[in-house]
């Protein structure tokens, strides 16, 4: 298994001497951020604010330092005891891992937690954002919801006004426009892309949202048990796996060319709102795109579940002022200031409120594409509490390259095999 897994194991057993760390002599808080320039941006005009009307509760900002990843940059800082206070960048899946190894303050222990969540949140984020031992350790904060970005003008060629919502429409456009775009026998352009790297994080963009859309949201592990191996992954590998036998989407990597959806050599491609402002930067003259909700394999009477990339706030408990930590992050959530989140970054915060709120009305209606996101965010999903769920999607993608991309092995026996090794694994 991955080396993080031994990670967490040693945090495991430092825990047990783990309770104070840091300097007991400073009388300020540490944020970290992201390294994201415009999360930084934002972050600065927040704490300076902040420190303006908090001359005696100050916070000092940095980004989160350089490593090899910021996962592995707050493993280190745990195990050398040096974390912030406060940390906005963190990754759903891991919370569950650090709240066993009681690295971070409960939060639905500190005064006015519980009535702040429950006025931002509803039920089931709340549900989702919940530890195995019922405490929060997490405050819900931006999401960037998975939808399929397409080509307007290159669907319109093929006869289709609206983009594909099912794997029957999606297998026919990508027909037509195989057809229309071979020379001399061979594939030029393909109707869509996903990278085929069998690294964990990939799944998050192809087969994960792809399985939240078809399951209705559907967890990947139970009570430490799999339940991944059922006949909506299957379906959602059978789609995959078609798009990459009849040459619909390439087995080379494309990610090295120059943008190949801007160039008209791809049709579709599952991303984020983050592309919008790339796309608008940067599309030729002429280029029409817009964004559909994910392909299932039949219709939804509603918008499916897609993956939202959740990043969330926790308080180390390294930090000497819990309450104070978490009177920053109301302030930081506010929504004044979520607003100018908004404006700055062009992410979502993960509010219930977002389209209903008369504060945000014009900031989306200058911004109509990050309309359609703030729409998908009524119904989207991050990752369920449960341990190792980094070596869960690694077991799946290797399934995946196995049987989807190179078709080693059938659908079928890949899930049953992933099966087996995720139940290995908490079996441990």
């Amino acid at each position: 298994m991955r080396k993080i897994k031994k990670i967490l194991s040693a945090i495991l057993l430092l825990s047990l001497t783990f309770c104070t760390g840091g300097n007991s002599k400073r009388n300020y808080l540490t944020y970290w951020s992201s390294n994201n320039t415009y999360e930084i941006e934002f972050a600065r005009k927040m704490v300076a604010e902040w420190n303006a009307a908090h001359p005696n509760e100050k916070v000092k900002f940095q980004p989160v330092p350089e490593g090899q990843s910021s996962e592995e940059v707050v493993l280190a800082a745990i195990v050398g005891k040096t974390t912030p206070d406060i940390y906005s960048n963190m990754w759903q899946g891991d919370v569950e891992a650090y709240a066993k190894a009681k690295i971070l303050v409960a939060l639905d222990t500190l005064k006015g937690f519980k009535d702040f969540i429950y006025s931002r949140c509803d039920s089931s984020t709340i549900k989702e954002v919940t530890a195995a031992d019922g405490h929060i350790y997490q405050v819900p904060w931006k999401v960037n919801p998975i939808m399929m970005i397409y080509n307007k003008k290159l669907l319109d060629g093929i006869g289709f006004k609206n983009p594909p919502t099912t794997y029957k429409e999606f297998f026919t456009a990508a027909e037509r426009f195989q057809k229309q775009n071979l020379v001399n026998g061979r594939v030029t352009k393909w109707f869509g892309y996903a990278e085929i790297l069998p690294t964990w994080w990939q799944r998050l963009f192809d087969f994960y949202p792809l399985y939240l859309a078809e399951s209705g949201g559907m967890p990947l592990v139970k009570n430490n048990k799999a339940v991944f191996n059922n006949k909506y992954a299957l379906r959602v590998f059978n789609f995959l796996r078609t798009l990459y036998v009849h040459d619909y989407f390439p087995k080379e990597r494309l990610s090295a060319r120059q943008d190949v959806f801007l160039s008209s050599v791809i049709a579709t491609r599952f991303t984020g709102p983050w592309d919008i402002a790339h796309t608008e930067k940067f599309k030729p003259k002429g280029f029409k795109y817009d964004f559909a909700p994910l392909p299932t394999s039949g219709k939804k009477s509603e918008l499916p579940i897609t993956y939202c990339d959740p990043k969330n706030i926790v308080i180390f408990n390294t930090c000497k002022n819990p309450q104070a930590a978490w009177e920053f992050i109301k302030f930081y959530l506010s929504e004044k200031n979520e607003l100018k989140f908004l404006e700055i970054t062009n992410q979502l915060p993960r509010r219930k409120d977002l389209l209903s709120n008369p504060l945000f009305e014009d900031y989306f209606n200058k911004n109509p594409m990050m309309k359609k996101f703030a729409r998908q965010t009524l119904h989207i999903k991050g990752i369920d509490q449960a341990l190792y769920l980094k070596e869960v999607f690694d077991i799946i993608s290797q399934a995946y390259e196995e049987s989807v991309v190179y078709r080693v092995r059938t659908p079928k026996a890949a899930l049953d095999d992933a099966e087996k090794q995720v139940n290995l694994l908490y079996s441990k």
